[in-house]
């Protein structure tokens, strides 16, 4: 395996054949199988929340924080689904794993399921750049064998989710069998599912799966295991990074700027140095998923062409109705009027593409 030359091709926003990715899922495996469901990681490191697919803000992110190897890393899961580049953003994150394996640190998500992955757009996103199902299968497989958290210098959990009432030690997480599919219920479960909530015990999650957990659950959990803070992700913030309780003892970081190119907001990453003081960067979308179409119009009809990776699979995809999310730029050539018209679109309009 040439790494290097692997990585290069997937940040120039090409794929690995399928014998490559194959290859690359079968190493990457034999590496997280010698992780702890607690891996330790020492400081300095940069802790990232969701990504969900969006491959260019990925890049902005290393912009923002650093470049592996000289920054360490840990991503909280929910690495797949909803943007349209889940495919570069899980390959590039096993190639820097498989390069640089003690300078990144892959946590599970929930999305990191092969339920979730047939409904929120993984899978599609294979069988479409691929043609058939073996890119989904390879990448799946490894989603068993990631860990479950990370505990940084001994003080600071990492988790994509939150707590669970069937744990109040670490050492309860450490016993947990990882590889197989997240179960619907029980602690692994729980620390893929849950969420903070502003009170003081338990309380069904509207998710479904997991549960609400408050200030005392959290204060009690960080005292009895000698922590300074949980660190998670799994929920949009607006600001990128909140922190929960009177205590500050629990953060959410969110690192997908304008996520599902909709929602407008900030992202964060978190760094720790190396005496464990925290600092805050945020960044916002890369200008590159702004989206350039070219559309012609007449009495009948829109004919639209995009010229922006990543977009362009995506509409070229069939000839149906699009969504197409606010801040896009527009080129229509009118036949009406034989004029080019010029827009940005600031709200949620159709085109046909």
């Amino acid at each position: 395996m040439d790494l290097d030359q692997w990585i290069l091709k997937v940040k120039d926003g090409q794929h690995l054949l399928e014998d490559e990715l194959q290859l690359l899922c079968e190493y990457v495996k034999e590496i997280l199988i010698e992780e702890s469901n607690v891996q330790p990681v020492n400081s300095p490191v940069t802790v990232c929340g969701d990504i969900h697919g969006q491959f260019h803000d990925l890049m902005k992110l290393f912009q923002t924080g650093g470049h592996v190897p000289e920054t360490n890393y840990i991503f909280m899961g929910d690495f797949v689904d909803r943007g349209y580049n889940s495919l570069e953003v899980f390959t590039i994150l096993l190639l820097l794993k498989a390069r640089y394996p003690a300078n990144i640190t892959l946590l599970r998500g929930n999305h990191e399921s092969r339920q979730l992955t047939q409904v929120y757009g993984f899978y599609d996103e294979c069988q479409r750049k691929y043609g058939n199902a073996n890119a989904w299968r390879y990448c799946t497989d490894v989603f068993d064998y990631l860990t479950l958290s990370a505990i940084i210098d001994g003080t600071v959990l990492c988790v994509h989710g939150g707590l669970s009432p069937d744990i109040r030690s670490i050492d309860q997480i450490r016993v947990i069998d990882r590889n197989c599919e997240i179960p619907h219920e029980g602690p692994f479960c729980d620390l893929m599912w849950s969420d903070p909530e502003d009170i003081e015990t338990w309380a069904v999650s509207p998710r479904g799966a997991g549960w609400l957990f408050g200030s005392r659950v959290t204060s009690e959990f960080n005292h009895i295991n000698n922590l300074d803070l949980v660190c998670r992700a799994h929920q949009l913030v607006q600001e990128g990074l909140k922190y929960m309780f009177q205590d500050k003892g629990l953060v959410t970081v969110w690192s997908a700027p304008n996520y599902c190119y909709r929602c407008g907001n900030v992202a964060s990453i978190l760094s720790f140095n190396e005496n464990m003081v925290s600092h805050l960067k945020p960044f916002v979308l890369c200008k590159s998923i702004s989206c350039i179409l070219i559309t012609v119009t007449s009495f009948e009809f829109v004919v639209s062409w995009c010229f922006s990776f990543p977009l362009i699979a995506f509409y070229n995809d069939s000839i149906i109705m699009r969504w197409l999310p606010r801040g896009f730029y527009v080129i229509r050539w009118s036949l009406l009027n034989f004029q080019w018209n010029y827009d940005v679109i600031s709200s949620f309009i159709f085109y046909l593409a």
